[in-house]
């Protein structure tokens, strides 16, 4: 059945809500982000979209899978990358648009459990001896928070014992649920995954942000996009109201300066 759009005060609403200005012929706002932030993703398109009479669609994925993505000709505006390398690499390919870059947010890291199946450690300690079976991390190849967990398991000198351990995930969210539904014993995912993770998994220690680079949650907007807009919306996510979304999920303000 073909629906008919009512026309009011010179503009057309349509049965999905979007507004005057989006149904004139202005696309939604399509924002590529990291896996992890997916509730502050969702919050901020929302918040953002409202505010600015658009709509704002959001698909997730692990930051290297994206970033190939928009190599390859997918139509996204904004990227949102767990880690700043993955913007690196596409600023080289030349598939950013100048001047929108923007670091907005930190993360750390932290070892984790089932939340039936404790086990106890602490920096400093042999980890491989703390637990017996599998670990649960990203993917250590290319998946940011895979890379990150093998920086920080080298330099407590436990990679090699653990090795042969692994699981790849291909995001934290897979990581976190090999944990949490019992296939693996321990895990190493960002710490705003595991506070959203309450009763599924139990956190068994922080590990120390000197053990792996800086975790810095950077954006862009891409060559082919709305370069306009997707500054705009890296300026407020990076700003106050970015802000309040992004501490109450547990996640660390940029700091001045950083881009």
């Amino acid at each position: 059945m073909k629906v008919l759009p009512l026309i009011v005060a010179g503009c057309v609403w349509l049965a999905s809500g979007t507004s005057c200005r989006q149904a004139a012929g202005e696309a939604p706002l399509t924002v590529f982000a990291a896996a992890s932030l997916r509730a502050v993703a969702d919050d901020a398109a929302a918040a953002w979209g409202a505010a600015h009479d658009r709509e704002v669609r959001v698909s997730y994925g692990a930051s290297s899978t994206l970033a190939r993505q928009i190599d390859a000709g997918a139509g996204a505006d904004v990227m949102l990358s767990a880690n700043p390398s993955w913007l690196d690499w596409l600023e080289g390919r030349g598939r950013l648009a100048p001047g929108t870059r923007r670091v907005f947010a930190g993360n750390s890291l932290v070892l984790v459990a089932p939340a039936a199946r404790p086990f106890r450690w602490a920096p400093g300690e042999p980890l491989a001896a703390a637990f017996e079976g599998k670990i649960a991390l990203g993917d250590p190849a290319h998946v940011p928070v895979g890379v990150y967990a093998k920086q920080a398991l080298t330099r407590l000198g436990a990679w090699d014992a653990l090795a042969g351990r692994v699981v790849a995930a291909a995001n934290v969210g897979a990581a976190l649920r090999f944990v949490s539904d019992g296939g693996a014993p321990a895990g190493v995912v960002y710490r705003t995954d595991a506070l959203f993770a309450k009763g599924a998994v139990t956190v068994v220690a922080a590990l120390p942000e000197e053990l792996h680079d800086p975790i810095r949650y950077a954006g862009a907007g891409t060559a082919r996009g709305d370069t306009s807009a997707a500054g705009a919306f890296l300026d407020w996510l990076a700003g106050p109201e970015g802000h309040a979304i992004l501490e109450r999920y547990g996640f660390a303000p940029a700091r001045p300066g950083e881009r």
